[in-house]
């Protein structure tokens, strides 16, 4: 699964203020010696693959959400951001709190697989280019209404960084025992009965763990997410008719 994005950075401009008299050096220097240091706000920092990490830790620690609301025209889906992806959730809050993601929709949806949101072509917010280091978590499936982030390939992405915002949400299809043990062969990954249970009974997509960071899930609003599946789409995925979503905080 690939992040389609079109990204600009921004560019910031500094000035410069010349001090007139010795005096005023002299006063200025000792004002700033006594002047507290502050923290950046993790807030309103640009983020970049140098920041990224410690920038969403803060954050993580100063917005301990875990519940968010995706609103379309089909309705609500309500969804709980784990804690122990405190990158991630921290990254989807921050830019669910600036707005950003109430200018996106699902423009890929794969009926059977999952439905991709976060961007639109109707963007007129902008973000600085960066990726989430991959937080991969064996106790987390790819079950039918997991969050997880989207991601370029191994061959641009060995790390299995994810994508600044792109998003999907799966459906997937009710899989039998032979197609689980499959996956289980090839991902050199032992399901629990539970795990094997979900995969049977609501389905979802093995082919994507431990390749792809899960970091909530649906708990409410499962239905929206068929009904968006079920969206007529073109040659590349594109519903027809745009679907787009807000995101809040709870």
């Amino acid at each position: 699964m690939k992040s389609f994005s079109t990204l600009k950075s921004i560019a910031l401009a500094f000035s410069l203020l010349a001090c007139i008299s010795c005096n005023q050096q002299t006063k200025n220097a000792e004002t700033e010696a006594k002047a507290p240091k502050t923290e950046a706000d993790p807030d309103t920092i640009p983020l970049n693959s140098a920041n990224v990490k410690e920038v969403l830790t803060a954050y993580a620690q100063k917005h301990p959400d875990s519940i968010a609301v995706i609103s379309t025209r089909h309705g609500d889906i309500k969804v709980r951001l784990y804690k122990d992806t405190p990158l991630h959730r921290a990254n989807f809050v921050r830019l669910t709190k600036s707005g950003f993601y109430s200018q996106g929709e699902f423009y890929r949806v794969v009926k059977g697989f999952a439905i991709q949101g976060g961007d639109s072509d109707n963007r007129t917010m902008i973000q600085t280019v960066y990726k989430v280091p991959q937080e991969l978590n064996r106790k987390y499936i790819h079950k039918k209404g997991a969050l997880a982030m989207a991601r370029y390939g191994d061959d641009q992405n060995p790390d299995k960084e994810s994508s600044s915002h792109n998003f999907y949400i799966v459906q997937g299809r009710k899989l039998d025992l032979d197609e689980i043990r499959a996956w289980e062969e090839k991902h050199g990954i032992k399901y629990s009965p539970q795990e094997i249970k979900l995969y049977q009974t609501i389905g979802g997509v093995p082919s994507l763990d431990n390749e792809y960071t899960v970091f909530g899930e649906v708990i409410e609003g499962m239905d929206v997410i068929d009904k968006i599946a079920n969206e007529p789409v073109d040659a590349s995925n594109w519903p027809r008719n745009a679907v787009p979503h807000t995101i809040k905080v709870q």
